[in-house]
């Protein structure tokens, strides 16, 4: 998160920008601000959304360095956007702390990741691909997930 304040403050001294004015046209507050560009809070998505129009940047591609959005690649622009996320579950989870945000997301990931192995036998590649991909994910987390998941077959292999 160091890398985006930087990336912030940098912006902000190139257009030219005061933090104060900036905190005026975004309506955060110089202090929190301060903190984000020192790398000290973690700005959520609604925060990010905030900034995006005085700094100069597209919302999205704000949401994408920050971590929050997965990049496009150029040969699925031109597909439809299949995983895009429901407005009513982004909005509401815009307005949760960055920690939340993404425990969800890696909630989720787990998920389709389970959709996808579909068997007990491909758990040793979940488990790691899990933990490649989300390595601050709660190993308690990924555990209760998986004992769930292991249930549910054995009721599917018993029923």
């Amino acid at each position: 998160m160091n890398d985006l304040g930087k990336i912030l403050k940098q912006r902000r001294l190139i257009i030219p920008l005061t933090l104060r004015k900036l905190a005026t046209d975004s309506g955060v507050s110089v202090s929190y601000l301060t903190r984000i560009e020192r790398g000290e809070r973690s700005p959520s998505a609604s925060i990010l959304r905030k900034l995006a129009k005085p700094l100069g940047f597209e919302e999205s591609n704000l949401l994408t360095q920050a971590g929050f959005l997965s990049p496009r690649s150029s040969s699925t622009e031109s597909e439809p956007d299949v995983e895009q996320v429901d407005p009513y579950v982004a909005k509401v989870l815009a307005q949760e702390p960055v920690a939340i945000q993404r425990t969800v997301i890696g909630i989720l990931s787990i998920v389709k990741c389970w959709a996808r192995v579909g068997n007990p036998a491909g758990w040793p590649e979940f488990r790691e691909y899990v933990c490649g991909k989300y390595p601050d994910l709660d190993e308690d987390l990924i555990t209760m997930i998986e004992d769930l998941i292991e249930r549910s077959a054995d009721k599917e292999e018993r029923g």
